[in-house]
């Protein structure tokens, strides 16, 4: 079978998370900055087989808009014109951040270690698709 990827895209860095082939287990992938995500993304895919992408898309709790609502949809126009062939799905991002936060005090990491702010990105990632997966 083949991968899912998802997708926290940020101004600055993105978190990327990933499935087992068998789709069970969501894991972290790694953080990159954020102009940097279709490179990567390329090298990725030619390595492995991924069947669909989700991105985490920013909205307020009234449904409108964030700051970073924009910018995803502009990475949203992106990967689709760069892998046509990979369907993207939008998924509800909203308290990611902070649930990726709360994992990591909980997991016990070192207060330098929850201050590299990759860290919370790489983890809300794989909270997302986590909960992806969780609904099936």
């Amino acid at each position: 079978m083949a991968r899912i990827l998802a997708i926290d895209y940020g101004g600055k860095r993105t978190g990327l998370a990933v499935t087992d082939p068998l789709q069970i287990i969501a894991t972290g992938l790694e953080t990159i900055e954020s102009r940097e995500l279709i490179p990567y993304l390329k090298k990725y895919l030619a390595a492995e087989t991924v069947e669909l992408i989700i991105i985490g898309l920013p909205k307020n709790w009234d449904e409108t808009d964030t700051h970073g609502t924009p910018l995803v949809q502009a990475a949203i126009k992106k990967i689709q014109k760069e892998f046509p062939s990979i369907p993207l799905k939008t998924v509800d991002e909203r308290y990611t951040s902070k649930m990726a936060k709360d994992a990591m005090l909980e997991m016990g990491m070192k207060k330098k270690d929850r201050r590299v702010k990759g860290n919370v990105d790489v983890i809300a990632a794989t909270i997302m698709l986590q909960e992806y997966l969780g609904q099936f």
